[in-house]
């Protein structure tokens, strides 16, 4: 793999940027690997790399139906936090947050991570009663987080208006979160994956999941029969599609989540605001454009565009928070699809069909966790057993009724 550096692009610049290596191969596909990762996104790349890098797996395969990062990995607001409530839920994504503070340099690629902190308002005595409780929780779980008064608030953000319709009672802060470029993350990870061996298959749409006595012989494909003892289904809102293949239902419903991106403006808004109560989240891109996210549609479905109504009532909400905005004009407006689950945290483990893992649920929460999804994943599909950090996350938690409730961090409706 070309090793970025000051001195790589001094070199490369005499020569007009002519002697760059490509960031991955378009292999040909292979008759049979030691592991199949279906998804191409975030979490799936991050899974094959660190298959590859942290257990020796180099016979490993991405499988993709479209383009590399095309799916849901492009389709969200790029927030990284780690101040869940609940202890399973906090020490998973707080693993995250640490590879996230160091991943750059671990692929050696940048993907933009800027820890400018991410604030979550509260409207009512209630939200606040949920802040100081969550902050607590935080804390002794040793991840950084702080309640600040209206008058922090508004030093911070001096535009802000406290009084609106939804009056701003407080909030609470996470100082080491922030948000990081979603393009670089995937294309950093499948450079990596590609330097180890790992080949990543674009426009290699899964058909079916072959079985034989309970266990998985692999998969048929767009580009032909894939043999291997070991599937990993990473494949977010479509996950229950794939699993259905296998024959196993999942838990999950299937929503769109809508967000959208305004005219590029100088930089002014300094962190992340969050509302859980009025569904709306807002941040500015390293290239001006204000990120604005809602909460998900409430129909099931796997249309990308989403309803109008959610983008009418996210923007009422914004610009009564923030009267500046009232002009800017959106640029564009899109939908991912979110996997939920009935308690708002994922679902990371084996399955009942030996060989065949499944790693989704995410709801609105996956960006964030995507180094760390795809770090226990691997070692849950090289070990053939959980890691203690998703080992509350199986799929046997629905049986078993050890839910995770997570509903109140999630930031937004779910």
């Amino acid at each position: 793999m070309q090793k970025f550096s000051i001195w790589s692009l001094l070199r490369n610049s005499v020569s007009y940027h002519e002697g760059w290596q490509k960031q991955w191969r378009s292999p040909e596909l292979k008759r049979e690997y030691d592991v199949v990762v279906v998804g191409a996104g975030g979490h799936g790349l991050a899974t094959a790399y660190y298959l590859a890098k942290e257990h020796g797996l180099r016979n490993v395969a991405v499988v993709e139906r479209g383009w590399l990062g095309g799916g849901n990995t492009a389709r969200n607001t790029t927030i990284v936090r780690s101040n869940y409530l609940w202890d399973e839920a906090t020490q998973l994504y707080e693993k995250s947050m640490k590879l996230w503070e160091g991943l750059s340099q671990d692929l050696n690629y940048n993907v933009m991570f800027s820890q400018r902190g991410v604030m979550n308002l509260g409207h009512s005595l209630q939200d606040m009663r949920d802040i100081q409780r969550r902050v607590n929780a935080n804390r002794l779980n040793g991840v950084d987080a702080e309640v600040l008064t209206p008058q922090q608030i508004q030093e911070m953000l001096p535009f802000i208006n406290l009084n609106a319709r939804y009056p701003v009672l407080g909030a609470s802060l996470q100082r080491r979160a922030g948000v990081a470029r979603h393009d670089a993350v995937a294309w950093g990870f499948a450079r990596a994956a590609d330097s180890y061996g790992v080949d990543i298959l674009q426009n290699c749409e899964v058909h079916g999941i072959r079985r034989d006595g309970g266990a998985v012989t692999g998969l048929d494909t767009a580009r032909g029969f894939i043999k291997a003892k070991k599937v990993a289904i990473v494949a977010a809102g479509h996950s229950s599609v794939l699993a259905e293949m296998a024959g196993i239902r999942l838990p999950l419903e299937s929503h769109p989540l809508q967000a959208l991106v305004s005219e590029p403006l100088k930089p002014i808004f300094p962190t992340v605001v969050m509302s859980n109560a009025i569904h709306a989240y807002i941040s500015q891109s390293d290239k001006g454009d204000l990120v604005i996210g809602a909460g998900i549609d409430q129909y099931a479905g796997y249309g990308q565009r989403g309803s109008y109504h959610v983008i009418e009532s996210t923007l009422q909400a914004i610009v009564e928070l923030f009267p500046l905005f009232s002009r800017v004009r959106m640029n564009r407006q899109w939908g991912g699809i979110v996997d939920v689950s009935p308690d708002a945290c994922p679902i990371i483990g084996l399955t009942p069909v030996k060989g065949l893992y499944i790693n989704c649920g995410w709801g609105t929460g996956g960006f964030k966790a995507t180094p760390g999804s795809g770090w226990a994943m691997a070692h849950t599909v090289a070990q053939d057993r959980p890691h203690p950090l998703n080992e509350a996350f199986s799929l046997d938690r629905f049986y078993n009724g050890h839910l995770i409730d997570e509903h109140g961090a999630a930031a937004v409706a779910h």
